[in-house]
């Protein structure tokens, strides 16, 4: 049974409030929070305010995923804003295992986050340094992007890798995931669907998130 992580990249900002609470009463497990600086990505998406003011309304897991250039020079205040998990993109990180050193330290669960374009094989030094692994099957800076569907071969071979390196590190699924491939992209390894769209245009989220998670 996936965790299953709504986008709120998706969401009604103008009733964010709104949006939230349905998340909370929902049996979706973590809320996605994807930070753009409009340097690493070619958008501008929301940043610290914005998770600290969902931080007072929910007690799930706030899984925040920076799509920023220089992640170090704010993990300690994305902690304190109140992120449960920080992945920061293995593409944006020269030091790959300080930024990770320093998520832990500050207690949170570290995550590394991988363009399509980045070999799996690129992990096999730093994977028993990471808790989670977000496998981008989109290209990152823009919602409502069709699944890149080589990413099922990329999620067996990270859970190849993870099998034999480090088991328990969690692979996380971000862009495309649909009630169509989700199935297929639980089958292949992965732990945890990131959904945006699926879940915040859908008539009934609630519903689409409780069939995403028995699946």
């Amino acid at each position: 049974m996936p965790i299953i992580a709504p986008s709120f990249l998706a969401s009604d900002f103008l009733h964010l409030a709104d949006e939230v609470a349905m998340v909370n009463e929902s049996d979706a497990e973590w809320l996605h929070l994807d930070v753009m600086d409009g340097r690493f990505v070619p958008n501008i998406s929301f940043g610290l305010p914005v998770i600290e003011a969902i931080r007072t309304a929910t007690n799930k897991v706030c899984d925040v995923h920076l799509m920023i250039e220089e992640p170090g020079k704010y993990a300690e205040a994305f902690k304190n804003a109140g992120a449960d998990n920080l992945c920061v993109h293995i593409e944006a990180c020269p030091h790959l295992h300080r930024n990770l050193q320093q998520i832990k330290s500050l207690g949170m669960r570290a995550g590394i986050a991988v363009n399509p374009h980045t070999p799996i094989s690129l992990l096999s030094d730093i994977i028993h340094e990471a808790d989670l692994v977000n496998l981008m099957s989109v290209n990152p800076g823009f919602g409502g992007q069709q699944f890149i569907p080589y990413t099922l071969e990329k999620i067996k071979q990270l859970r190849r890798l993870i099998d034999e390196r480090k088991p328990g590190v969690l692979i996380e699924i971000d862009g495309g995931v649909t009630l169509d491939n989700a199935a297929e992209i639980v089958a292949a390894g992965a732990n945890v669907l990131v959904a945006g769209n699926t879940v915040f245009k859908a008539k009934d989220p609630k519903a689409v998130i409780r069939k995403l998670r028995d699946i």
